[in-house]
């Protein structure tokens, strides 16, 4: 096929290009194999030899034709894919690799090794190709494949006439002449001398003698016959042995077949017997366990059923209970269940928990209700500040611990009932004990409160006389509003009754934590409220349990639900909660009407809650305990009381009314603010709740200084820059000793304020004392900025010396002197007594009144200079007026 195919592309398509073909190999695409290809290897005869690699593929009406050609430099790698002989696929990567799939494995084998070698013979070293996944016996010279395309190309003639047609005419298969053939060869010719002048008659020679030979080999077929047919016996009899001897085996199998067969019967028959024997001892062992598991001793089943809750008989009830509880939540296959046997031993396990359970249910409702009445003869001494401690109750039903975790893991229903029975029992007993303790401490603040107030008697009648006689036209004002007259504010709290009540507030709350926690502690403990649910086969009880359980224990009959973990604690702690709550239902109520009650005497009281129920809250050592969220309620009711009593603060300075009187002085909110920060930090200072005060601070203070401007403009008879003045120094004053960080900036703030409306002040009541004086020099200074020089001024009829020596005649020291006398009884009308600032004012005014001075002392040196012409008075005696007059006033 290869041969013919590589003359028919030798004649229609290389020879017109004068090129010869050297290898060709039938291909496709590795993945189009219907459409096949050739790739052929030709190379030119004239001018000189050059190698190339080409496609020639089938068009329509059957003629081929070149489709691309490639030069041997151009190929840079060809890919065997695989060094085993039978891969039909290969690769050639040009520009692009080429996947080729070969039809013939030998055409495959043939076109890569004459490939390798006409690359190696034409192309330079460093351009030459790489392959790669080849077998290494295809890339060598004398390779079988290439001597064997060099045979099959001379054999079709299409390849001699230049070196390469020798070359493979040289390696076509030879084979020597043995020295018997030779001999025979060599006695042949010298017998025929004629045979190489007469060939025909040698050949007719030759004829004669095969003739001669075909029949001598015909007549000695023919004679061994005989001997033939003796052959074809023996052959028969072999035959019909070797027949025999497969009957003979063909038994021998039968039997082995029968044998093989019987052994594996009784191979299937000892693996049963096995199989029997496994389960016999698996269901013995399934069984005793069984048995052991449902096994109750007669001694527990007595104390089941007659049942000593005595401390006599305690352990063995508690010891029984156990094992009951173990014996009906033991774990049993769910098939086993359905034995009669097992079925009925549950049967009487649910009639001794039945019985147990209505024993020990009886038992501890009497019990709880019995230690609930005797909870009523020890009831608080009036005049004690403390809480009883239920100690004898907890350790009486201590004992009974381990009953009432059973109750809850068997009989649920008889639990719920005793968890009630125990909070309506105990709930009267901490309800009496709290509402006398708030009430004991009601009554102790109020003693205190009235003695300190008839120490005080003698001076307070007045007041409240004098309130009483004001308060028929106009009702009194909580105590300590900013935004109000102190005349107006109602009897409020001394600071000695503050701190007493800050004191036994702190006493009660630190006797309320004890009592708390240990109630709840033991609740905890005694009611097992941290147990998640402990009914139910396979179900883990606590907290721990369910977290440290490994997936490999865990079995598939479980049916247990598996919480999160912080749901488990949100879910107990809402449990535990709950139950504090019933016994402890009055606590939050009587908590806030303790407070509420003092802080309707004086709202002042709100900022001492504050601090101490937040410490309190700060420091529990269980923030999700009931005491702790009751606190923490109360706390809410607490600032929303700090919040209300703040934002009237921040309200009154909104509605603030001015005094009425002819000076202004200062303002309610200003006077009042000092003392309400002094009493606000005493409080507050370094504590939890500092950022709230400090947040209030500020809407205070911002409020206050937005309202002093517009009230100063209210006011008719004192200048509004002399209200300002006196209520920004006074509020910058008390900033001051306050030194509190987040007023920081208010504090400069308000320096500002009172700076500009001092000066203010005195740059509009202080003008200009010697205005005439200041006049004729603004015009003076008018010319020089016009362009006059100053040497000139004099020369100007308007302001020549003679016209400044009129108008300097016009301020002589005792006129100056006098008027400054009236400048100061009108600053000493305006400002008040409270702020002592006439004395700061008069030196800003003489500070003033110097710099004027200079201003015109400088204009007559710089104009007149040399005129002899100066004021009548010197800083001296500017100095001396002013003095004089603060003096003499």
């Amino acid at each position: 096929m290869a041969a013919g195919i590589k003359y028919i592309f030798q004649k229609e398509v290389f020879d017109a290009l004068d090129e010869r073909i050297i290898s060709v190999c039938n291909v496709s695409k590795f993945l189009k194999r219907k459409k096949s290809s050739y790739l052929c290897i030709v190379s030119t005869t004239k001018p000189s030899v050059l190698v190339s690699v080409c496609q020639i593929k089938q068009y329509d009406k059957g003629a081929y034709k070149k489709k691309r050609s490639w030069a041997l430099e151009e190929i840079k790698c060809i890919d065997g894919r695989n060094d085993a002989t039978d891969t039909h696929d290969f690769d050639m990567i040009v520009d692009k690799p080429y996947r080729w799939f070969a039809a013939n494995l030998h055409e495959r084998q043939n076109f890569i090794s004459v490939l390798w070698k006409q690359i190696n013979r034409h192309c330079a070293v460093g351009v030459r190709a790489e392959f790669k996944n080849v077998p290494k016996q295809w890339l060598s010279e004398g390779s079988a494949e290439e001597k064997a395309d060099g045979k099959f190309s001379n054999r079709d003639g299409a390849e001699h006439g230049d070196d390469e047609d020798l070359e493979g005419f040289e390696n076509e298969e030879f084979h020597a002449l043995t020295e018997k053939e030779e001999m025979n060869l060599i006695k042949l010719i010298s017998e025929c001398d004629y045979a190489i002048s007469n060939a025909e008659l040698f050949m007719e020679d030759l004829s004669h003698n095969l003739l001669q030979l075909d029949g001598a080999n015909i007549q000695c077929v023919l004679a061994s016959e005989k001997q033939v047919n003796m052959l074809m016996v023996r052959i028969e009899q072999a035959i019909n042995e070797a027949e025999k001897v497969e009957k003979r085996l063909d038994a021998y199998d039968e039997i082995l077949c029968h044998v093989r067969d019987t052994m594996e019967k009784m191979g299937e028959k000892n693996q049963m017997i096995e199989i029997a024997n496994t389960n016999n001892v698996r269901l013995h062992q399934e069984l005793e366990k069984v048995v052991l598991q449902l096994d109750l001793p007669h001694t527990h089943q007595l104390a089941l059923t007659d049942t000593d809750l005595t401390p006599k008989g305690l352990s063995a009830a508690i010891a029984a209970g156990k094992a009951l509880q173990m014996a009906m939540n033991s774990d049993i296959d769910p098939t086993l269940l359905q034995l009669t046997a097992v079925q009925d031993q549950r049967k009487r396990f649910e009639k001794w928990k039945a019985k147990f359970s209505q024993t020990i249910s009886r038992h501890l409702n009497n019990l709880f209700i019995h230690l609930g009445n005797l909870g009523d003869s020890q009831g608080l001494h009036a005049n004690e500040l403390s809480l009883p401690k239920h100690q004898h109750v907890h350790k009486e039903l201590f004992a009974f611990l381990e009953l009432m975790h059973w109750m809850k893991s068997m009989d649920r229903k008889a639990y719920d009932a005793l968890i009630k029975v125990y909070n309506a029992s105990l709930s009267k007993v901490y309800d009496r004990d709290i509402r006398t303790f708030f009430e004991n401490a009601k009554q102790m603040l109020s003693v205190k409160r009235v003695n300190s107030r008839e120490d005080l008697h003698n001076s307070a009648m007045s007041n409240k006389l004098k309130l009483g006689a004001q308060s028929n036209k106009q009702p009194a004002q909580p105590y300590g509003i900013i935004g109000v007259n102190r005349e107006q504010w109602s009897t409020g709290a001394e600071p000695a009754e503050r701190q007493r009540f800050d004191s036994i507030l702190e006493k009660v709350l630190a006797e309320l934590e004890p009592i708390a926690l240990s109630e709840q502690h033991f609740c905890i403990a005694f009611f097992q409220l941290d147990v998640i649910s402990p009914t139910g086969r396979n179900t883990q009880t606590t907290l721990d349990a369910t977290s440290n359980e490994l997936p490999a224990q865990k079995d598939e009959r479980d049916s247990t639900i598996h919480i999160p973990q912080r749901r488990l604690d949100r879910q107990i702690n809402e449990e535990v909660r709950k139950m504090m709550g019933e016994l402890f239902a009055n606590l939050e109520a009587e908590l806030n009407s303790f407070i509420l009650s003092f802080e309707k005497l004086d709202s002042y009281y709100s900022l001492y809650v504050l601090v101490r129920l937040t410490q309190h809250v700060m420091s529990a050592q269980d923030a999700q305990s009931f005491l702790s969220m009751t606190f923490a309620s109360a706390l809410v009711h607490v600032k929303r009381s700090f919040d209300k009593f703040m934002q009237i603060q921040l309200q009154s300075v909104e509605d603030a009314k001015l005094p009425k009187r002819s000076k202004c002085g200062l303002l309610p909110y200003v006077e009042n603010f000092e003392e309400f920060a002094t009493t606000a930090e005493g409080i507050f200072k370094k504590t939890e709740r500092r950022n709230d005060l400090d947040k209030w601070y500020i809407k205070l203070v911002e409020a206050i200084f937005e309202r002093i401007p517009i009230h100063a403009a209210e006011h008719s008879k004192t200048p509004h820059q002399v209200v300002k003045m006196e209520n920004y120094h006074r509020m910058h004053s008390s900033l001051s000793q306050l030194k509190v960080q987040v007023l920081e900036p208010l504090r400069k703030e308000a320096k500002t304020r009172y700076n500009d409306a001092q000066r203010a002040y005195v740059t509009k009541y202080f003008g200009r004392p010697l205005e005439k004086l200041n006049q004729f020099f603004e015009g003076v200074q008018a010319r020089v900025q016009q362009g006059v020089k100053d040497t000139e001024i004099s020369y100007q009829m308007a302001y020549s010396k003679q016209e400044l020596r009129k108008v300097i005649s016009l301020y002589p020291a005792r006129e100056v002197k006098k008027g400054l006398e009236q400048l100061y009884k009108k600053v000493e009308k305006h400002l008040c007594d409270e702020e002592n600032l006439l004395q700061v004012v008069w030196r800003a005014m003489q500070q003033e009144f110097i710099t004027q001075y200079n201003s015109l002392e400088q204009w007559i040196q710089r104009c007149y200079a040399g005129s002899m012409i100066s004021l009548e008075f010197t800083i001296k005696d500017i100095l001396d007026f002013f003095s004089e007059i603060a003096q003499s006033h």
